[in-house]
């Protein structure tokens, strides 16, 4: 009897054993809630960070481009046209007749004939020098007139590198193509200052030539009516006008 309960007893043990332990070649899943959600959020940060760094990428690719458009250089330029304006304007002025844009050769005229009047000489000496400041006076108003067509001239060209500099500004890609198109603008504007300097230069040598002979006549006047007042006095004598029958 004794041996029955021992007999049963090691069965149950037997199998028991047999239940519990699985075979070699079985496996468990086991699930870990707590270590899923760490790997989840682990992920989720190596994600975050990734494209922290493709914004961080962009950003960058995006500020070389500004850069580059900022020192892209202006497709235009409109110097040539500004410095063969100028070029014109100053030949014009090289043209003055006679008394040319100098001071020497302004201070030898103004010795040589605007003087004051010769105390001796003959008549025809005085014309001579009158003839000379009269063919000043008109050669100075015709550089002032040509100076001024020239200038006139230049406007049809600083409209045009005026419209164009414009464009050119507002449709500017960069701040280097924007500087660059109003400094353009400057010099358009300069090159207009210098036109209009030029055209007051002209008309201002031809008013004070002028001046300087009415000047000059008057002395001249002065001096011929001093030289006849001292000749010798009028000796009156008789003059027939009439001959009797």
């Amino acid at each position: 009897m004794i041996k029955l309960r021992h007999l049963a007893a090691a069965s149950t043990v037997a199998l028991t054993l047999a239940i519990a332990v699985p075979p070699a070649s079985a496996q468990w899943i086991v699930y870990d809630p707590t270590n899923f959600s760490q790997n989840v959020l682990t992920a989720a940060r190596e994600l975050q960070q990734i494209n922290n760094q493709i914004q961080m990428l962009t950003n960058q690719a995006t500020s070389l481009v500004n850069q580059a458009r900022n020192l892209a250089n202006l497709p235009m330029s409109t110097l040539t046209q500004l410095q063969s304006s100028i070029a014109q304007t100053q030949s014009l002025l090289s043209q003055a007749q006679n008394v040319a844009f100098n001071v020497q050769r302004i201070q030898a005229a103004y010795s040589s004939t605007y003087g004051a009047a010769p105390t001796s000489g003959s008549n025809a000496s005085l014309f001579a020098l009158a003839q000379t400041r009269w063919q000043n006076s008109v050669g100075a108003f015709e550089d002032s007139l040509k100076v001024q067509a020239g200038v006139v001239g230049n406007i049809g060209t600083n409209n045009s590198a005026m419209s164009s500099l414009v464009t050119a500004s507002q449709s500017a890609t960069g701040a280097l193509q924007a500087a660059q198109a109003g400094n353009q603008l400057l010099a358009l504007q300069s090159q207009q200052l210098s036109d209009l300097v030029a055209v007051l230069a002209a008309k201002g040598r031809a008013d004070a030539l002028q001046q300087a002979r009415d000047a000059a006549t008057e002395s001249q006047g002065q001096q011929q009516y001093k030289i006849f007042s001292t000749r010798s006095g009028y000796q009156p004598g008789n003059v027939t006008m009439f001959h009797g029958n």
